[in-house]
């Protein structure tokens, strides 16, 4: 092969590699990230005790004994419409009620805690996990902070 066939040959090879200086340091691997260097300012806190704002169980829990007596001392109703895992209601919506996704409309019916109270319900129409009022809760002995699974009763 000649001489000039070689430069000719050996430049076409090498001249693509020539622009690889310009892009150096551009690589498309995401670069690992530093150290941090600015930080969140302090803030300042209170505990909830302190600021004072916070009501008892029983401030929010305005169904009488009376009335949960009665929901208590009240037959079954139909059948089992399901099983559901239920958690606590929001506390300012009075009343004995659960909110299941296993009713379409509002009916009444009744709900079995694993301690086998039964307690006489208004079912309310829901979607996703099932919610049980305060005085559900307080009612059937369950503490406010279980999950319990409860056996949702049609009327």
């Amino acid at each position: 092969m000649h001489l000039t066939a070689r430069v000719l040959l050996l430049s076409v090879t090498l001249l693509p590699l020539a622009g690889c200086a310009a892009l150096q340091g551009k690589s498309s691997a995401p670069a690992e990230p530093g150290m941090a260097t600015e930080f969140a300012p302090a803030v300042e806190t209170q505990s909830l005790e302190a600021m004072g704002s916070g009501q008892s169980v029983a401030a929010l829990d305005r169904t009488s004994e009376a009335e949960k007596q009665a929901a208590l001392a009240a037959a079954p109703g139909g059948g089992e419409l399901g099983r559901q895992i239920v958690a606590l209601g929001a506390p300012a919506d009075t009343g004995l009620w659960v909110q299941t996704s296993l009713v379409k409309a509002v009916t009444k019916g009744s709900v079995r805690a694993p301690n086998g109270k039964v307690l006489a319900v208004e079912l309310r129409p829901g979607s996703g996990a099932a919610l049980m009022s305060l005085s559900a809760y307080q009612a059937l002995g369950i503490g406010l902070t279980e999950l319990p699974e409860m056996v949702i009763l049609g009327s």
